[in-house]
């Protein structure tokens, strides 16, 4: 493909993906297909010829799409959103034409300095405290990482090597073998899988903090657990706080808990993947007061701030914490501005060596919608998710089983875990609509999370008015 041909193809890939939204609610929300499906459909070998662009483009309705679940369609909501906006997917484009890898400064200077400086827009967006922002003194920062999950395991790796340098520095004569065997990391037992598997990889132990009757961890329940902890010989390091949990979107008590942590000398990380966006409204802004005694902050633009995927966003309140953990120079990544202290080399802040330039994705998003139309963005479904709530409410048959907060609705039939079990079989089997489960005090629950940027009242309506429909000839089948 030559640029003349790519030309071409470019527009036509634009219509066709325009094409693709704007028609996506005709399609099932779910695939209809048998695990293995797909390798029946391609050839066992790449051709050896070129393949014509045309077939490849047949192929993807023929062999793709049959295949796919249908994240951005009105008619989804599971799990929590994937966000997606035109003027993200532009940049995403330019992105991949600039195709630098932006390991270091000298990288690509831009990449690394727009990162620096769209991290300080969105860290006053939420009105973080001074001490997040690199600005051009700070000793804070953001970091654009690929997902959640990797924010919490750099914050955990980062922690865990404070601990055992400030536990040797009290006594030298102890071994990083003996210190790492006597590390704690806690979190609240709803906290996300991811937090757990960061403990499993960081090699320390990790303990799940029991939470109240709205599945939130208070300072008094994670007090106890160190008090038995260290009675025990062991030592507390880390504690990973959750803003709006997986199963039903709870706050942990970050003012209780950031305190606690800071007189325990706790790394305190706080993981709002989902939650953070709506913090860029003053109405939401109290939930993370608190925010002042973490070590580190982190929450995914691309849920619910119109960034596609990946973009997630982590500031830390000293740089050195994290690049201390990480920091390699090998000869051949080394470069003449690198400790001029203007600069930062973002391969010391994550996992990976390679990255993309996905600020531009921030950059491109912030400017073409402004903090009043992403705050408008973040209400309208909010507002989605109410009116759902209402529904629910207004039916005696159903209850909410969690407060709905921003937007995720938690609910179910009256009745056994069995009965909703069949219920939302039922609702996967249509394939008009899809949610997914979630656990709550032993019971099995459905959550409704306001997924699409294209979402209106009236899908959630329609929704409505499906399940209970389903519900009645459940109710029906279980009556006879």
């Amino acid at each position: 493909m030559d640029a003349a041909e790519f030309r071409r193809r470019g527009k036509e890939m634009v219509d066709h993906v325009a094409d693709y939204l704007e028609k996506i609610e005709e399609r099932p929300v779910y695939p209809d297909v048998e695990p293995g499906y797909l390798r029946s459909l391609i050839p066992t070998e790449a051709p050896v010829e070129p393949d014509s662009y045309e077939d490849i483009m047949k192929d993807v309705e023929r062999v793709i799409m049959p295949g796919i679940t249908h994240w951005h369609s009105p008619n989804f909501f599971a799990y929590f959103p994937a966000a997606s906006s035109y003027p993200a997917m532009l940049a995403d484009m330019l992105c991949a034409a600039i195709g630098c890898i932006g390991f270091s400064w000298a990288a690509s200077p831009a990449c690394t300095e727009l990162e620096t400086v769209m991290l300080d827009w969105l860290g006053k967006m939420l009105q973080l405290p001074e001490c997040f922002l690199a600005g051009t003194h700070g000793h804070g920062g953001g970091v654009i990482q690929g997902t959640a999950s990797e924010a919490t395991l750099v914050s955990l790796l980062a922690a865990r090597c404070k601990a055992i340098r400030r536990v040797q520095s009290l006594d030298p004569k102890k071994s990083e073998a003996e210190i790492l065997s006597k590390l704690v990391a806690y979190t609240s037992e709803q906290a996300h899988s991811s937090v757990e598997r960061a403990a499993l990889i960081g090699a320390v132990m990790m303990k799940k903090v029991p939470t109240d009757n709205l599945y939130a961890v208070r300072g008094e329940m994670l007090k106890k657990i160190l008090e038995e902890d260290k009675a025990a010989g062991l030592i507390p390091f880390y504690f990973c706080a959750t803003l709006g949990t997986t199963p039903s979107c709870a706050f942990d008590h970050i003012a209780d808990l950031g305190p606690l942590c800071n007189q325990e000398n706790m790394w305190m990380h706080i993981d709002a993947a989902y939650a953070g966006s709506a913090f860029i409204c003053p109405e939401f802004r109290p939930l993370l007061n608190g925010v002042e005694y973490a070590d580190s902050f982190n929450f995914n633009p691309h849920k619910w701030m119109l960034i596609n995927f990946d973009c997630s966003a982590m500031w830390v309140k000293k740089r050195t914490d994290i690049i201390g953990a990480f920091k390699m120079e090998p000869l051949y990544l080394k470069h003449e501005n690198q400790e001029s202290g203007l600069v930062t080399d973002y391969r010391h802040w994550q996992i990976p060596l390679g990255r993309r330039f996905r600020s531009l994705k921030m950059w491109f998003v912030f400017r073409m919608y402004g903090l009043q139309g992403l705050q408008a963005h973040i209400r309208k479904q909010v507002g989605l998710a109410k009116e759902f709530e209402s529904l629910v409410r207004a039916d005696k048959r159903f209850e909410i089983c969690a407060p709905v907060v921003m937007g995720l609705v938690c609910f179910r039939l009256k009745g056994t875990n069995e009965l909703n079990q069949s219920l939302l079989k039922k609702i996967t089997k249509s394939r008009e609509i899809h949610l997914v489960p979630c656990q709550l005090s032993g019971s099995f629950v459905l959550r409704l999370a306001i997924c699409s940027r294209s979402t209106e009242s009236r899908h959630i309506q329609q929704a409505w008015q499906h399940i209970t429909q389903l519900a009645f000839e459940l109710l029906q089948e279980h009556h006879h």
